[in-house]
């Protein structure tokens, strides 16, 4: 159980994801100049906090799956240089924007709480689309697709 702790905190850092993976070194650039690295705050949001769930068993299941996912990609070489990522970013961000989708953007959830009454102090052009999350029928992905990233553009 210690090794497992371990191994999660060790490989849940935005250095390891930035460095161990080859590939990620181009979204690891985009990311710190994102408003989840450079904000008013100080508060940040890092590659575990958005893209891995955060309990116990699905974060162990996840981790494992993901890893395993882009160790073979590193090794066949899909996305081994930037030009390469390039082509395949669309297809890797509609697997993740499906994913944030199907789950409600549960990880953005836990920074960002959305009630009533926080969407009622929120600015007049932003009202209406929060409201829509609160009545469910909308989820933060639907709006934010290029937080923490460059969105690739979308085909029609």
């Amino acid at each position: 159980m210690v090794g497992t702790q371990l191994m999660v905190a060790a490989t849940g850092t935005n250095e390891f994801c930035s460095n161990a993976c080859h590939s990620m070194q181009w979204v690891a650039r985009e990311y710190a100049q994102s408003g989840h690295h450079l904000n008013r705050t100080g508060v940040t949001a890092g590659c575990h906090d958005c893209h891995i769930p955060h309990q116990y068993p699905e974060l162990l299941w996840y981790k494992t799956k993901a890893g395993i996912k882009d160790a073979i990609g590193e090794v066949r070489g899909v996305i081994s240089t930037e030009e390469k990522f390039k082509k395949e970013r669309l297809r890797m961000a509609q697997s993740v924007w499906a994913e944030y989708k199907q789950n409600n953007s549960e990880n953005c959830q836990h920074c960002h709480a959305f009630t009533a009454e926080i969407v009622a102090k929120q600015k007049d052009f932003v009202q209406p689309m929060h409201q829509q999350v609160l009545a469910k029928a909308a989820t933060c992905i639907d709006c934010h697709k290029g937080i923490a990233h460059t969105a690739p553009e979308e085909k029609p």
